[in-house]
């Protein structure tokens, strides 16, 4: 009961559906990394200006009384993931979920830092 528990040691996949998760984790990732530099009308795609209350997506200025409208819009977006992770979970779960995403890229910089699986088992089992 008070054991401490045994650790995981990931094996390394290779495969078409890997090769298919690795393209959704550096599309994405590019995706969050790059949608700021993006322009629409002259202006950034995506500006979240706190200072001056104005929220700017994708050519559309919302206000702070416009909140209403920005609510609606996430609950749609909200009950179209329920509705698709309902019909294609594993689709969500296993390629496009944050968690998901920023695991593998731990996983990779773990593989590159300690190397694959039999040796981190044995770099743990060494003093």
């Amino acid at each position: 009961m008070y054991q401490s528990r045994e650790k995981v040691y990931p094996r390394g996949i290779k495969g078409r559906f890997q090769s298919l998760r690795k393209f959704a984790v550096f599309a994405l990732l590019g995706l969050y990394y790059l949608l700021p530099w993006v322009t629409w009308n002259g202006r950034q795609a995506v500006l979240l200006d706190l200072p001056a209350r104005e929220f700017h997506i994708f050519g559309l200025t919302f206000w702070p009384q416009d909140f209403f409208f920005l609510a609606l819009l996430l609950i749609i977006c909200a009950l179209s993931l329920f509705f698709v992770t309902a019909l294609a979970g594993r689709v969500w779960c296993g390629y496009a979920c944050p968690q998901t995403v920023w695991t593998e890229v731990f996983l990779w910089i773990e593989h590159w830092t300690e190397g694959d699986r039999p040796r981190r088992m044995k770099l743990d089992r060494g003093p």
